[in-house]
């Protein structure tokens, strides 16, 4: 292990690949970035990163080329975070902006990054630090600056990824599809049969965090940088970004332009970036998932028809949607149910949010977050710029500033000891491909598909381990250099960071 890495540009890119929230990176398809906030609230859309910022750092192509070559990566945390800015830093001991941080794809297939975009609301027409611009360093004074640049994108990524990406889209999305299933399809019904190892314990543990951890001066308002705003922020995203017909992997990369369809590729696309663990690994069991559940629903479905006559599978969808998502039930982009394609795919996007989504957003939480320096959840102090007073405080004492704009102590004790927790398995963890009560089904064409399932899940282990052990794979391979497993889908009990449960447990 190397304990300094968290300070270095190439690990900061890397865990946007093959951290514990590899999610959100994007390609950028137009520069500069540009904002679809209101201007007349938050100022101009567009980006102040120029090409003079960026031009050093292309490796001699121009702004446009790389764009045209698919070589330059966004983490656009702008939007989500502009509406809560001046509410979020008029809390004590909160500071946050609206970051863009932008990458360039290596030769070597690693991404660095080459700006970090501050920004605030602007307090007048021409604020000149609504947008603040920073590039990698050249002396001892950029660096610091640089390094409190790099901790406010960090913590805005742990906010998005704990309050979005875990809880709003594989804890919360997912409740209705179980309280529904519970209350319209019986326990015998074949679809409730295949789901029901990916509903254990899911509304128990939503239950718990509902008193513990989301609730008002729990655990997540204490813990990250929106406080009070945490929950509201995670519903402002419901509302504008949440699409089950994107949630599936295969459709979040292509929304992403992190892939591009290609009938020719063993997934049906191609990624950009090829050494993209989370996706490279997450498509090795999607496809399992996808391939499982169609042959499940080819054993009871053989028409169209049976699916669209099935009153309890129809019940248990609609009540999903009108009841448990009321506020979008009238949106267009809602899957259909009515051939039994339709209701392969369903099951396959809702397996994999349920499992192996959900294990590579939980379990790295305290084996790559635990460390508050390398991802700190919340911020308490604003980048001074020169003329501040702060500014020379930070001249005068860069290790004391840095430390002060990070958690405090008590805040850091208290995180760790939370994501310590949600990043255990317990010893009773029924992992992917795992049915503990052989006598779930007495038909063999079902049981014939569970046991090629579970051997497809086998040797997408199998794989995994032959992919950490390549040098040519740098995101996942080298000195001091994390092995990515958190799509491995077995495990013991403990702190892992490996393991893919079958449904959300913690």
């Amino acid at each position: 292990e190397d304990k300094f890495a968290w300070l270095r540009d190439d690990e900061f890119a890397r865990q946007a690949l093959a951290g514990i929230n590899p999610v959100n990176i994007q390609r950028l398809q137009v520069f500069p970035p540009v904002s679809r906030l209101d201007p007349a609230v938050y100022g101009p859309p567009e980006s102040a990163i120029t090409e003079e910022h960026i031009i050093g750092n292309l490796d001699g192509m121009s702004v446009q080329q790389a764009l045209e070559e698919n070589k330059l990566y966004m983490l656009d945390y702008h939007d989500i975070f502009m509406p809560f800015l001046d509410r979020i830093n008029s809390l004590d001991g909160r500071k946050a902006y609206g970051t863009r941080t932008l990458f360039f794809l290596t030769a070597g297939g690693t991404l660095k990054p080459i700006a970090i975009e501050l920004c605030l609301p602007p307090m007048t027409d021409d604020c000149k630090r609504a947008k603040r611009v920073f590039t990698p360093p050249a002396d001892a004074t950029s660096i610091w600056l640089w390094q409190l640049a790099k901790a406010h994108v960090c913590s805005n990524d742990a906010g998005v990824h704990q309050l979005i990406n875990h809880w709003l889209r594989t804890h919360a999305c997912m409740e209705p599809f179980i309280i529904a299933a519970h209350r319209q399809m019986s326990a015998m019904h074949p679809i409730f049969k295949l789901l029901k190892p990916h509903m254990r314990y899911t509304l128990k543990i939503n239950a718990l965090a509902r008193q513990i951890l989301i609730n008002g001066d729990g655990v997540i308002e204490s813990g990250f940088t929106p406080g009070r705003y945490c929950m509201e922020m995670s519903s402002f995203a419901y509302d504008n970004l949440w699409r089950l017909d994107q949630e599936g992997l295969p459709a979040d990369l292509i929304r992403r332009g992190m892939a591009v369809e290609d009938a020719s590729q063993p997934h049906g696309l191609r990624l950009l970036i090829e050494d993209y663990p989370y996706a490279t690994d997450g498509l090795l069991l999607w496809s399992a998932i996808a391939r499982w559940c169609e042959a499940y629903v080819a054993a009871y479905y053989p028409s169209d028809e049976a699916v669209q006559d099935d009153y309890e599978l129809q019940s248990w969808y609609t009540e999903a949607v009108q009841v448990g998502h009321p506020d979008k039930c009238d949106a267009p982009w809602w899957p259909r149910l009515t051939t039994a394609g339709d209701l392969a795919s369903l099951l396959t996007t809702l397996v994999w949010l349920c499992s192996a989504q959900h294990a590579a957003l939980n379990f790295g939480q305290y084996p790559l977050g635990g460390y508050i320096p390398n991802r700190p959840p919340l911020m308490r102090r604003l980048v001074p710029a020169e003329g501040d007073p702060e500014y020379e405080h930070l001249v005068a004492d860069p290790h004391r500033f840095y430390l002060s704009a990070l958690p405090s102590l008590t805040q850091t004790t208290t995180f760790m000891t939370v994501i310590d927790t949600l990043s255990t398995h317990s010893a009773d963890e029924q992992y992917l491909g795992e049915r503990p009560n052989e006598e779930w089904t007495a038909d063999p064409a079902a049981l014939a598909a569970a046991q090629e399932f579970a051997a497809e899940v086998r040797r997408a282990e199998e794989e995994i381990e032959r992919r950490n052990a390549d040098p040519a794979r740098r995101n996942r391979c080298g000195a001091g250099v994390l092995p990515y497993e958190l799509m491995a889908p077995s495990s013991g009990p403990g702190i892992t960071c490996r393991g893919v449960p079958n449904s959300v447990t913690i």
